[in-house]
């Protein structure tokens, strides 16, 4: 006899930040977890041969954003049978959805915080990025979770307003988020000082930075945007001004700047996996050079465009949705992208 399928009573979102988890409760009280919003919110996506054993039903299978094999040592026997107990249930379209206990979002960061205390994500630049997130997503709930607890002891949760735990959750998170990119801008220059093997003084960071850093910076955060019409733009606007403002003080807040963002993140995390200045140099053509031809059998003529295209891509997915997941640097930017200099 097949189990019956429940149907949500009550269905909402999670709004935390820029992230949206959809959710549920059921006829029987279970609070449930969407699964595809979860893994996007965790900027997790499986691979074609994870949905082609899902489609074909070959047997239980974990969660897609905690089903890789380098998560496997941080996964309980007890854990691992709660995730393979993906919840199926009619929403109120009449649609079966996949779900899980939310309960469970807590083991699943906490899977994700452990591979990477222990160094198991080393040189997984989505995985890292992933852990990250799922850091800051614990991070958020447990704060709301004793703020939840002291208006339940205390009866202010019949007088607070409907939404307040969300507005919290959602403040927390941007502010948490918010200090992530601003540790990445020092990454950025510490890598550099890494590759080129120059020596840097921590008590005075910006003082030790030699001067050939900006050209760097223009070439690998400043040109690539917008295929260098940006830089130009920026240039020409300092030369007018006669002034030497620095030039991300020239892009708007809500477009130009974080675009700048998501460039110093991409090539943040390219850095961070090379040994040396020229292994960087070729996985940064590799990524942002449309001419780019790999080097292996370089010599052999390519048949056809068709199979020029079936050329490993990898890295164009090595990063993705780090601070703002619908930002794409090559998108047309509308034209307030620049600002004048106060």
């Amino acid at each position: 006899m097949s189990k019956k399928i429940l149907k949500a009573e009550y269905k909402g979102e999670l709004n935390i930040g820029d992230i949206i988890i959809s959710c549920a409760v059921l006829e029987d009280g279970s609070r449930i977890l969407v699964e595809r919003s979860l893994a996007t919110a965790l900027g997790v996506r499986g691979s074609g041969a994870y949905y082609k054993k899902k489609k074909e039903k070959k047997g239980a299978l974990l969660p897609e954003y905690v089903s890789t094999k380098y998560l496997e040592p941080f996964i309980s026997d007890e854990v691992n049978k709660k995730l393979l107990k993906t919840v199926s249930y009619i929403d109120k379209s009449g649609n079966i959805v996949d779900g899980i206990s939310a309960e469970m979002l807590v083991d699943i960061c906490d899977i994700w915080h452990q591979a990477y205390e222990k160094g198991a994500l080393k040189n997984k630049p989505n995985a890292l990025i992933t852990a990250k997130q799922s850091y800051i997503i614990f991070k958020g709930f447990a704060k709301v979770g004793i703020i939840s607890l002291v208006d339940e002891a205390t009866g202010y949760q019949y007088k607070r307003d409907k939404n307040d735990l969300q507005v919290i959750l959602g403040a927390y998170i941007s502010e948490e988020v918010a200090k992530w990119q601003l540790t990445f801008t020092e990454e950025f220059y510490d890598q550099i000082f890494r590759l080129w093997k120059q020596t840097y003084n921590k008590a005075k960071p910006k003082q030790s930075r030699p001067a050939f850093f900006g050209t760097l910076t223009n070439k690998y955060i400043y040109k690539p945007i917008q295929s260098g019409v940006v830089l130009d733009e920026i240039k020409q606007k300092a030369s007018d001004d006669n002034n030497k403002a620095r030039f991300h003080q020239y892009l708007t807040e809500d477009i130009g700047k974080k675009h700048l963002v998501k460039q110093i993140t991409e090539v943040t995390v390219l850095m961070s996996i090379c040994d040396d200045k020229n292994q960087f140099i070729e996985l940064f053509k590799k990524k942002y050079d449309k001419n780019y031809q790999l080097s292996l059998f370089g010599d052999l003529p390519i048949a056809s465009e068709k199979k020029k295209q079936k050329i490993p891509t990898e890295l164009n997915n090595i990063t993705k949705k780090v601070m703002d997941y619908k930002i794409d640097p090559n998108s047309p930017l509308p034209n307030n992208t620049f600002k004048k200099s106060i």
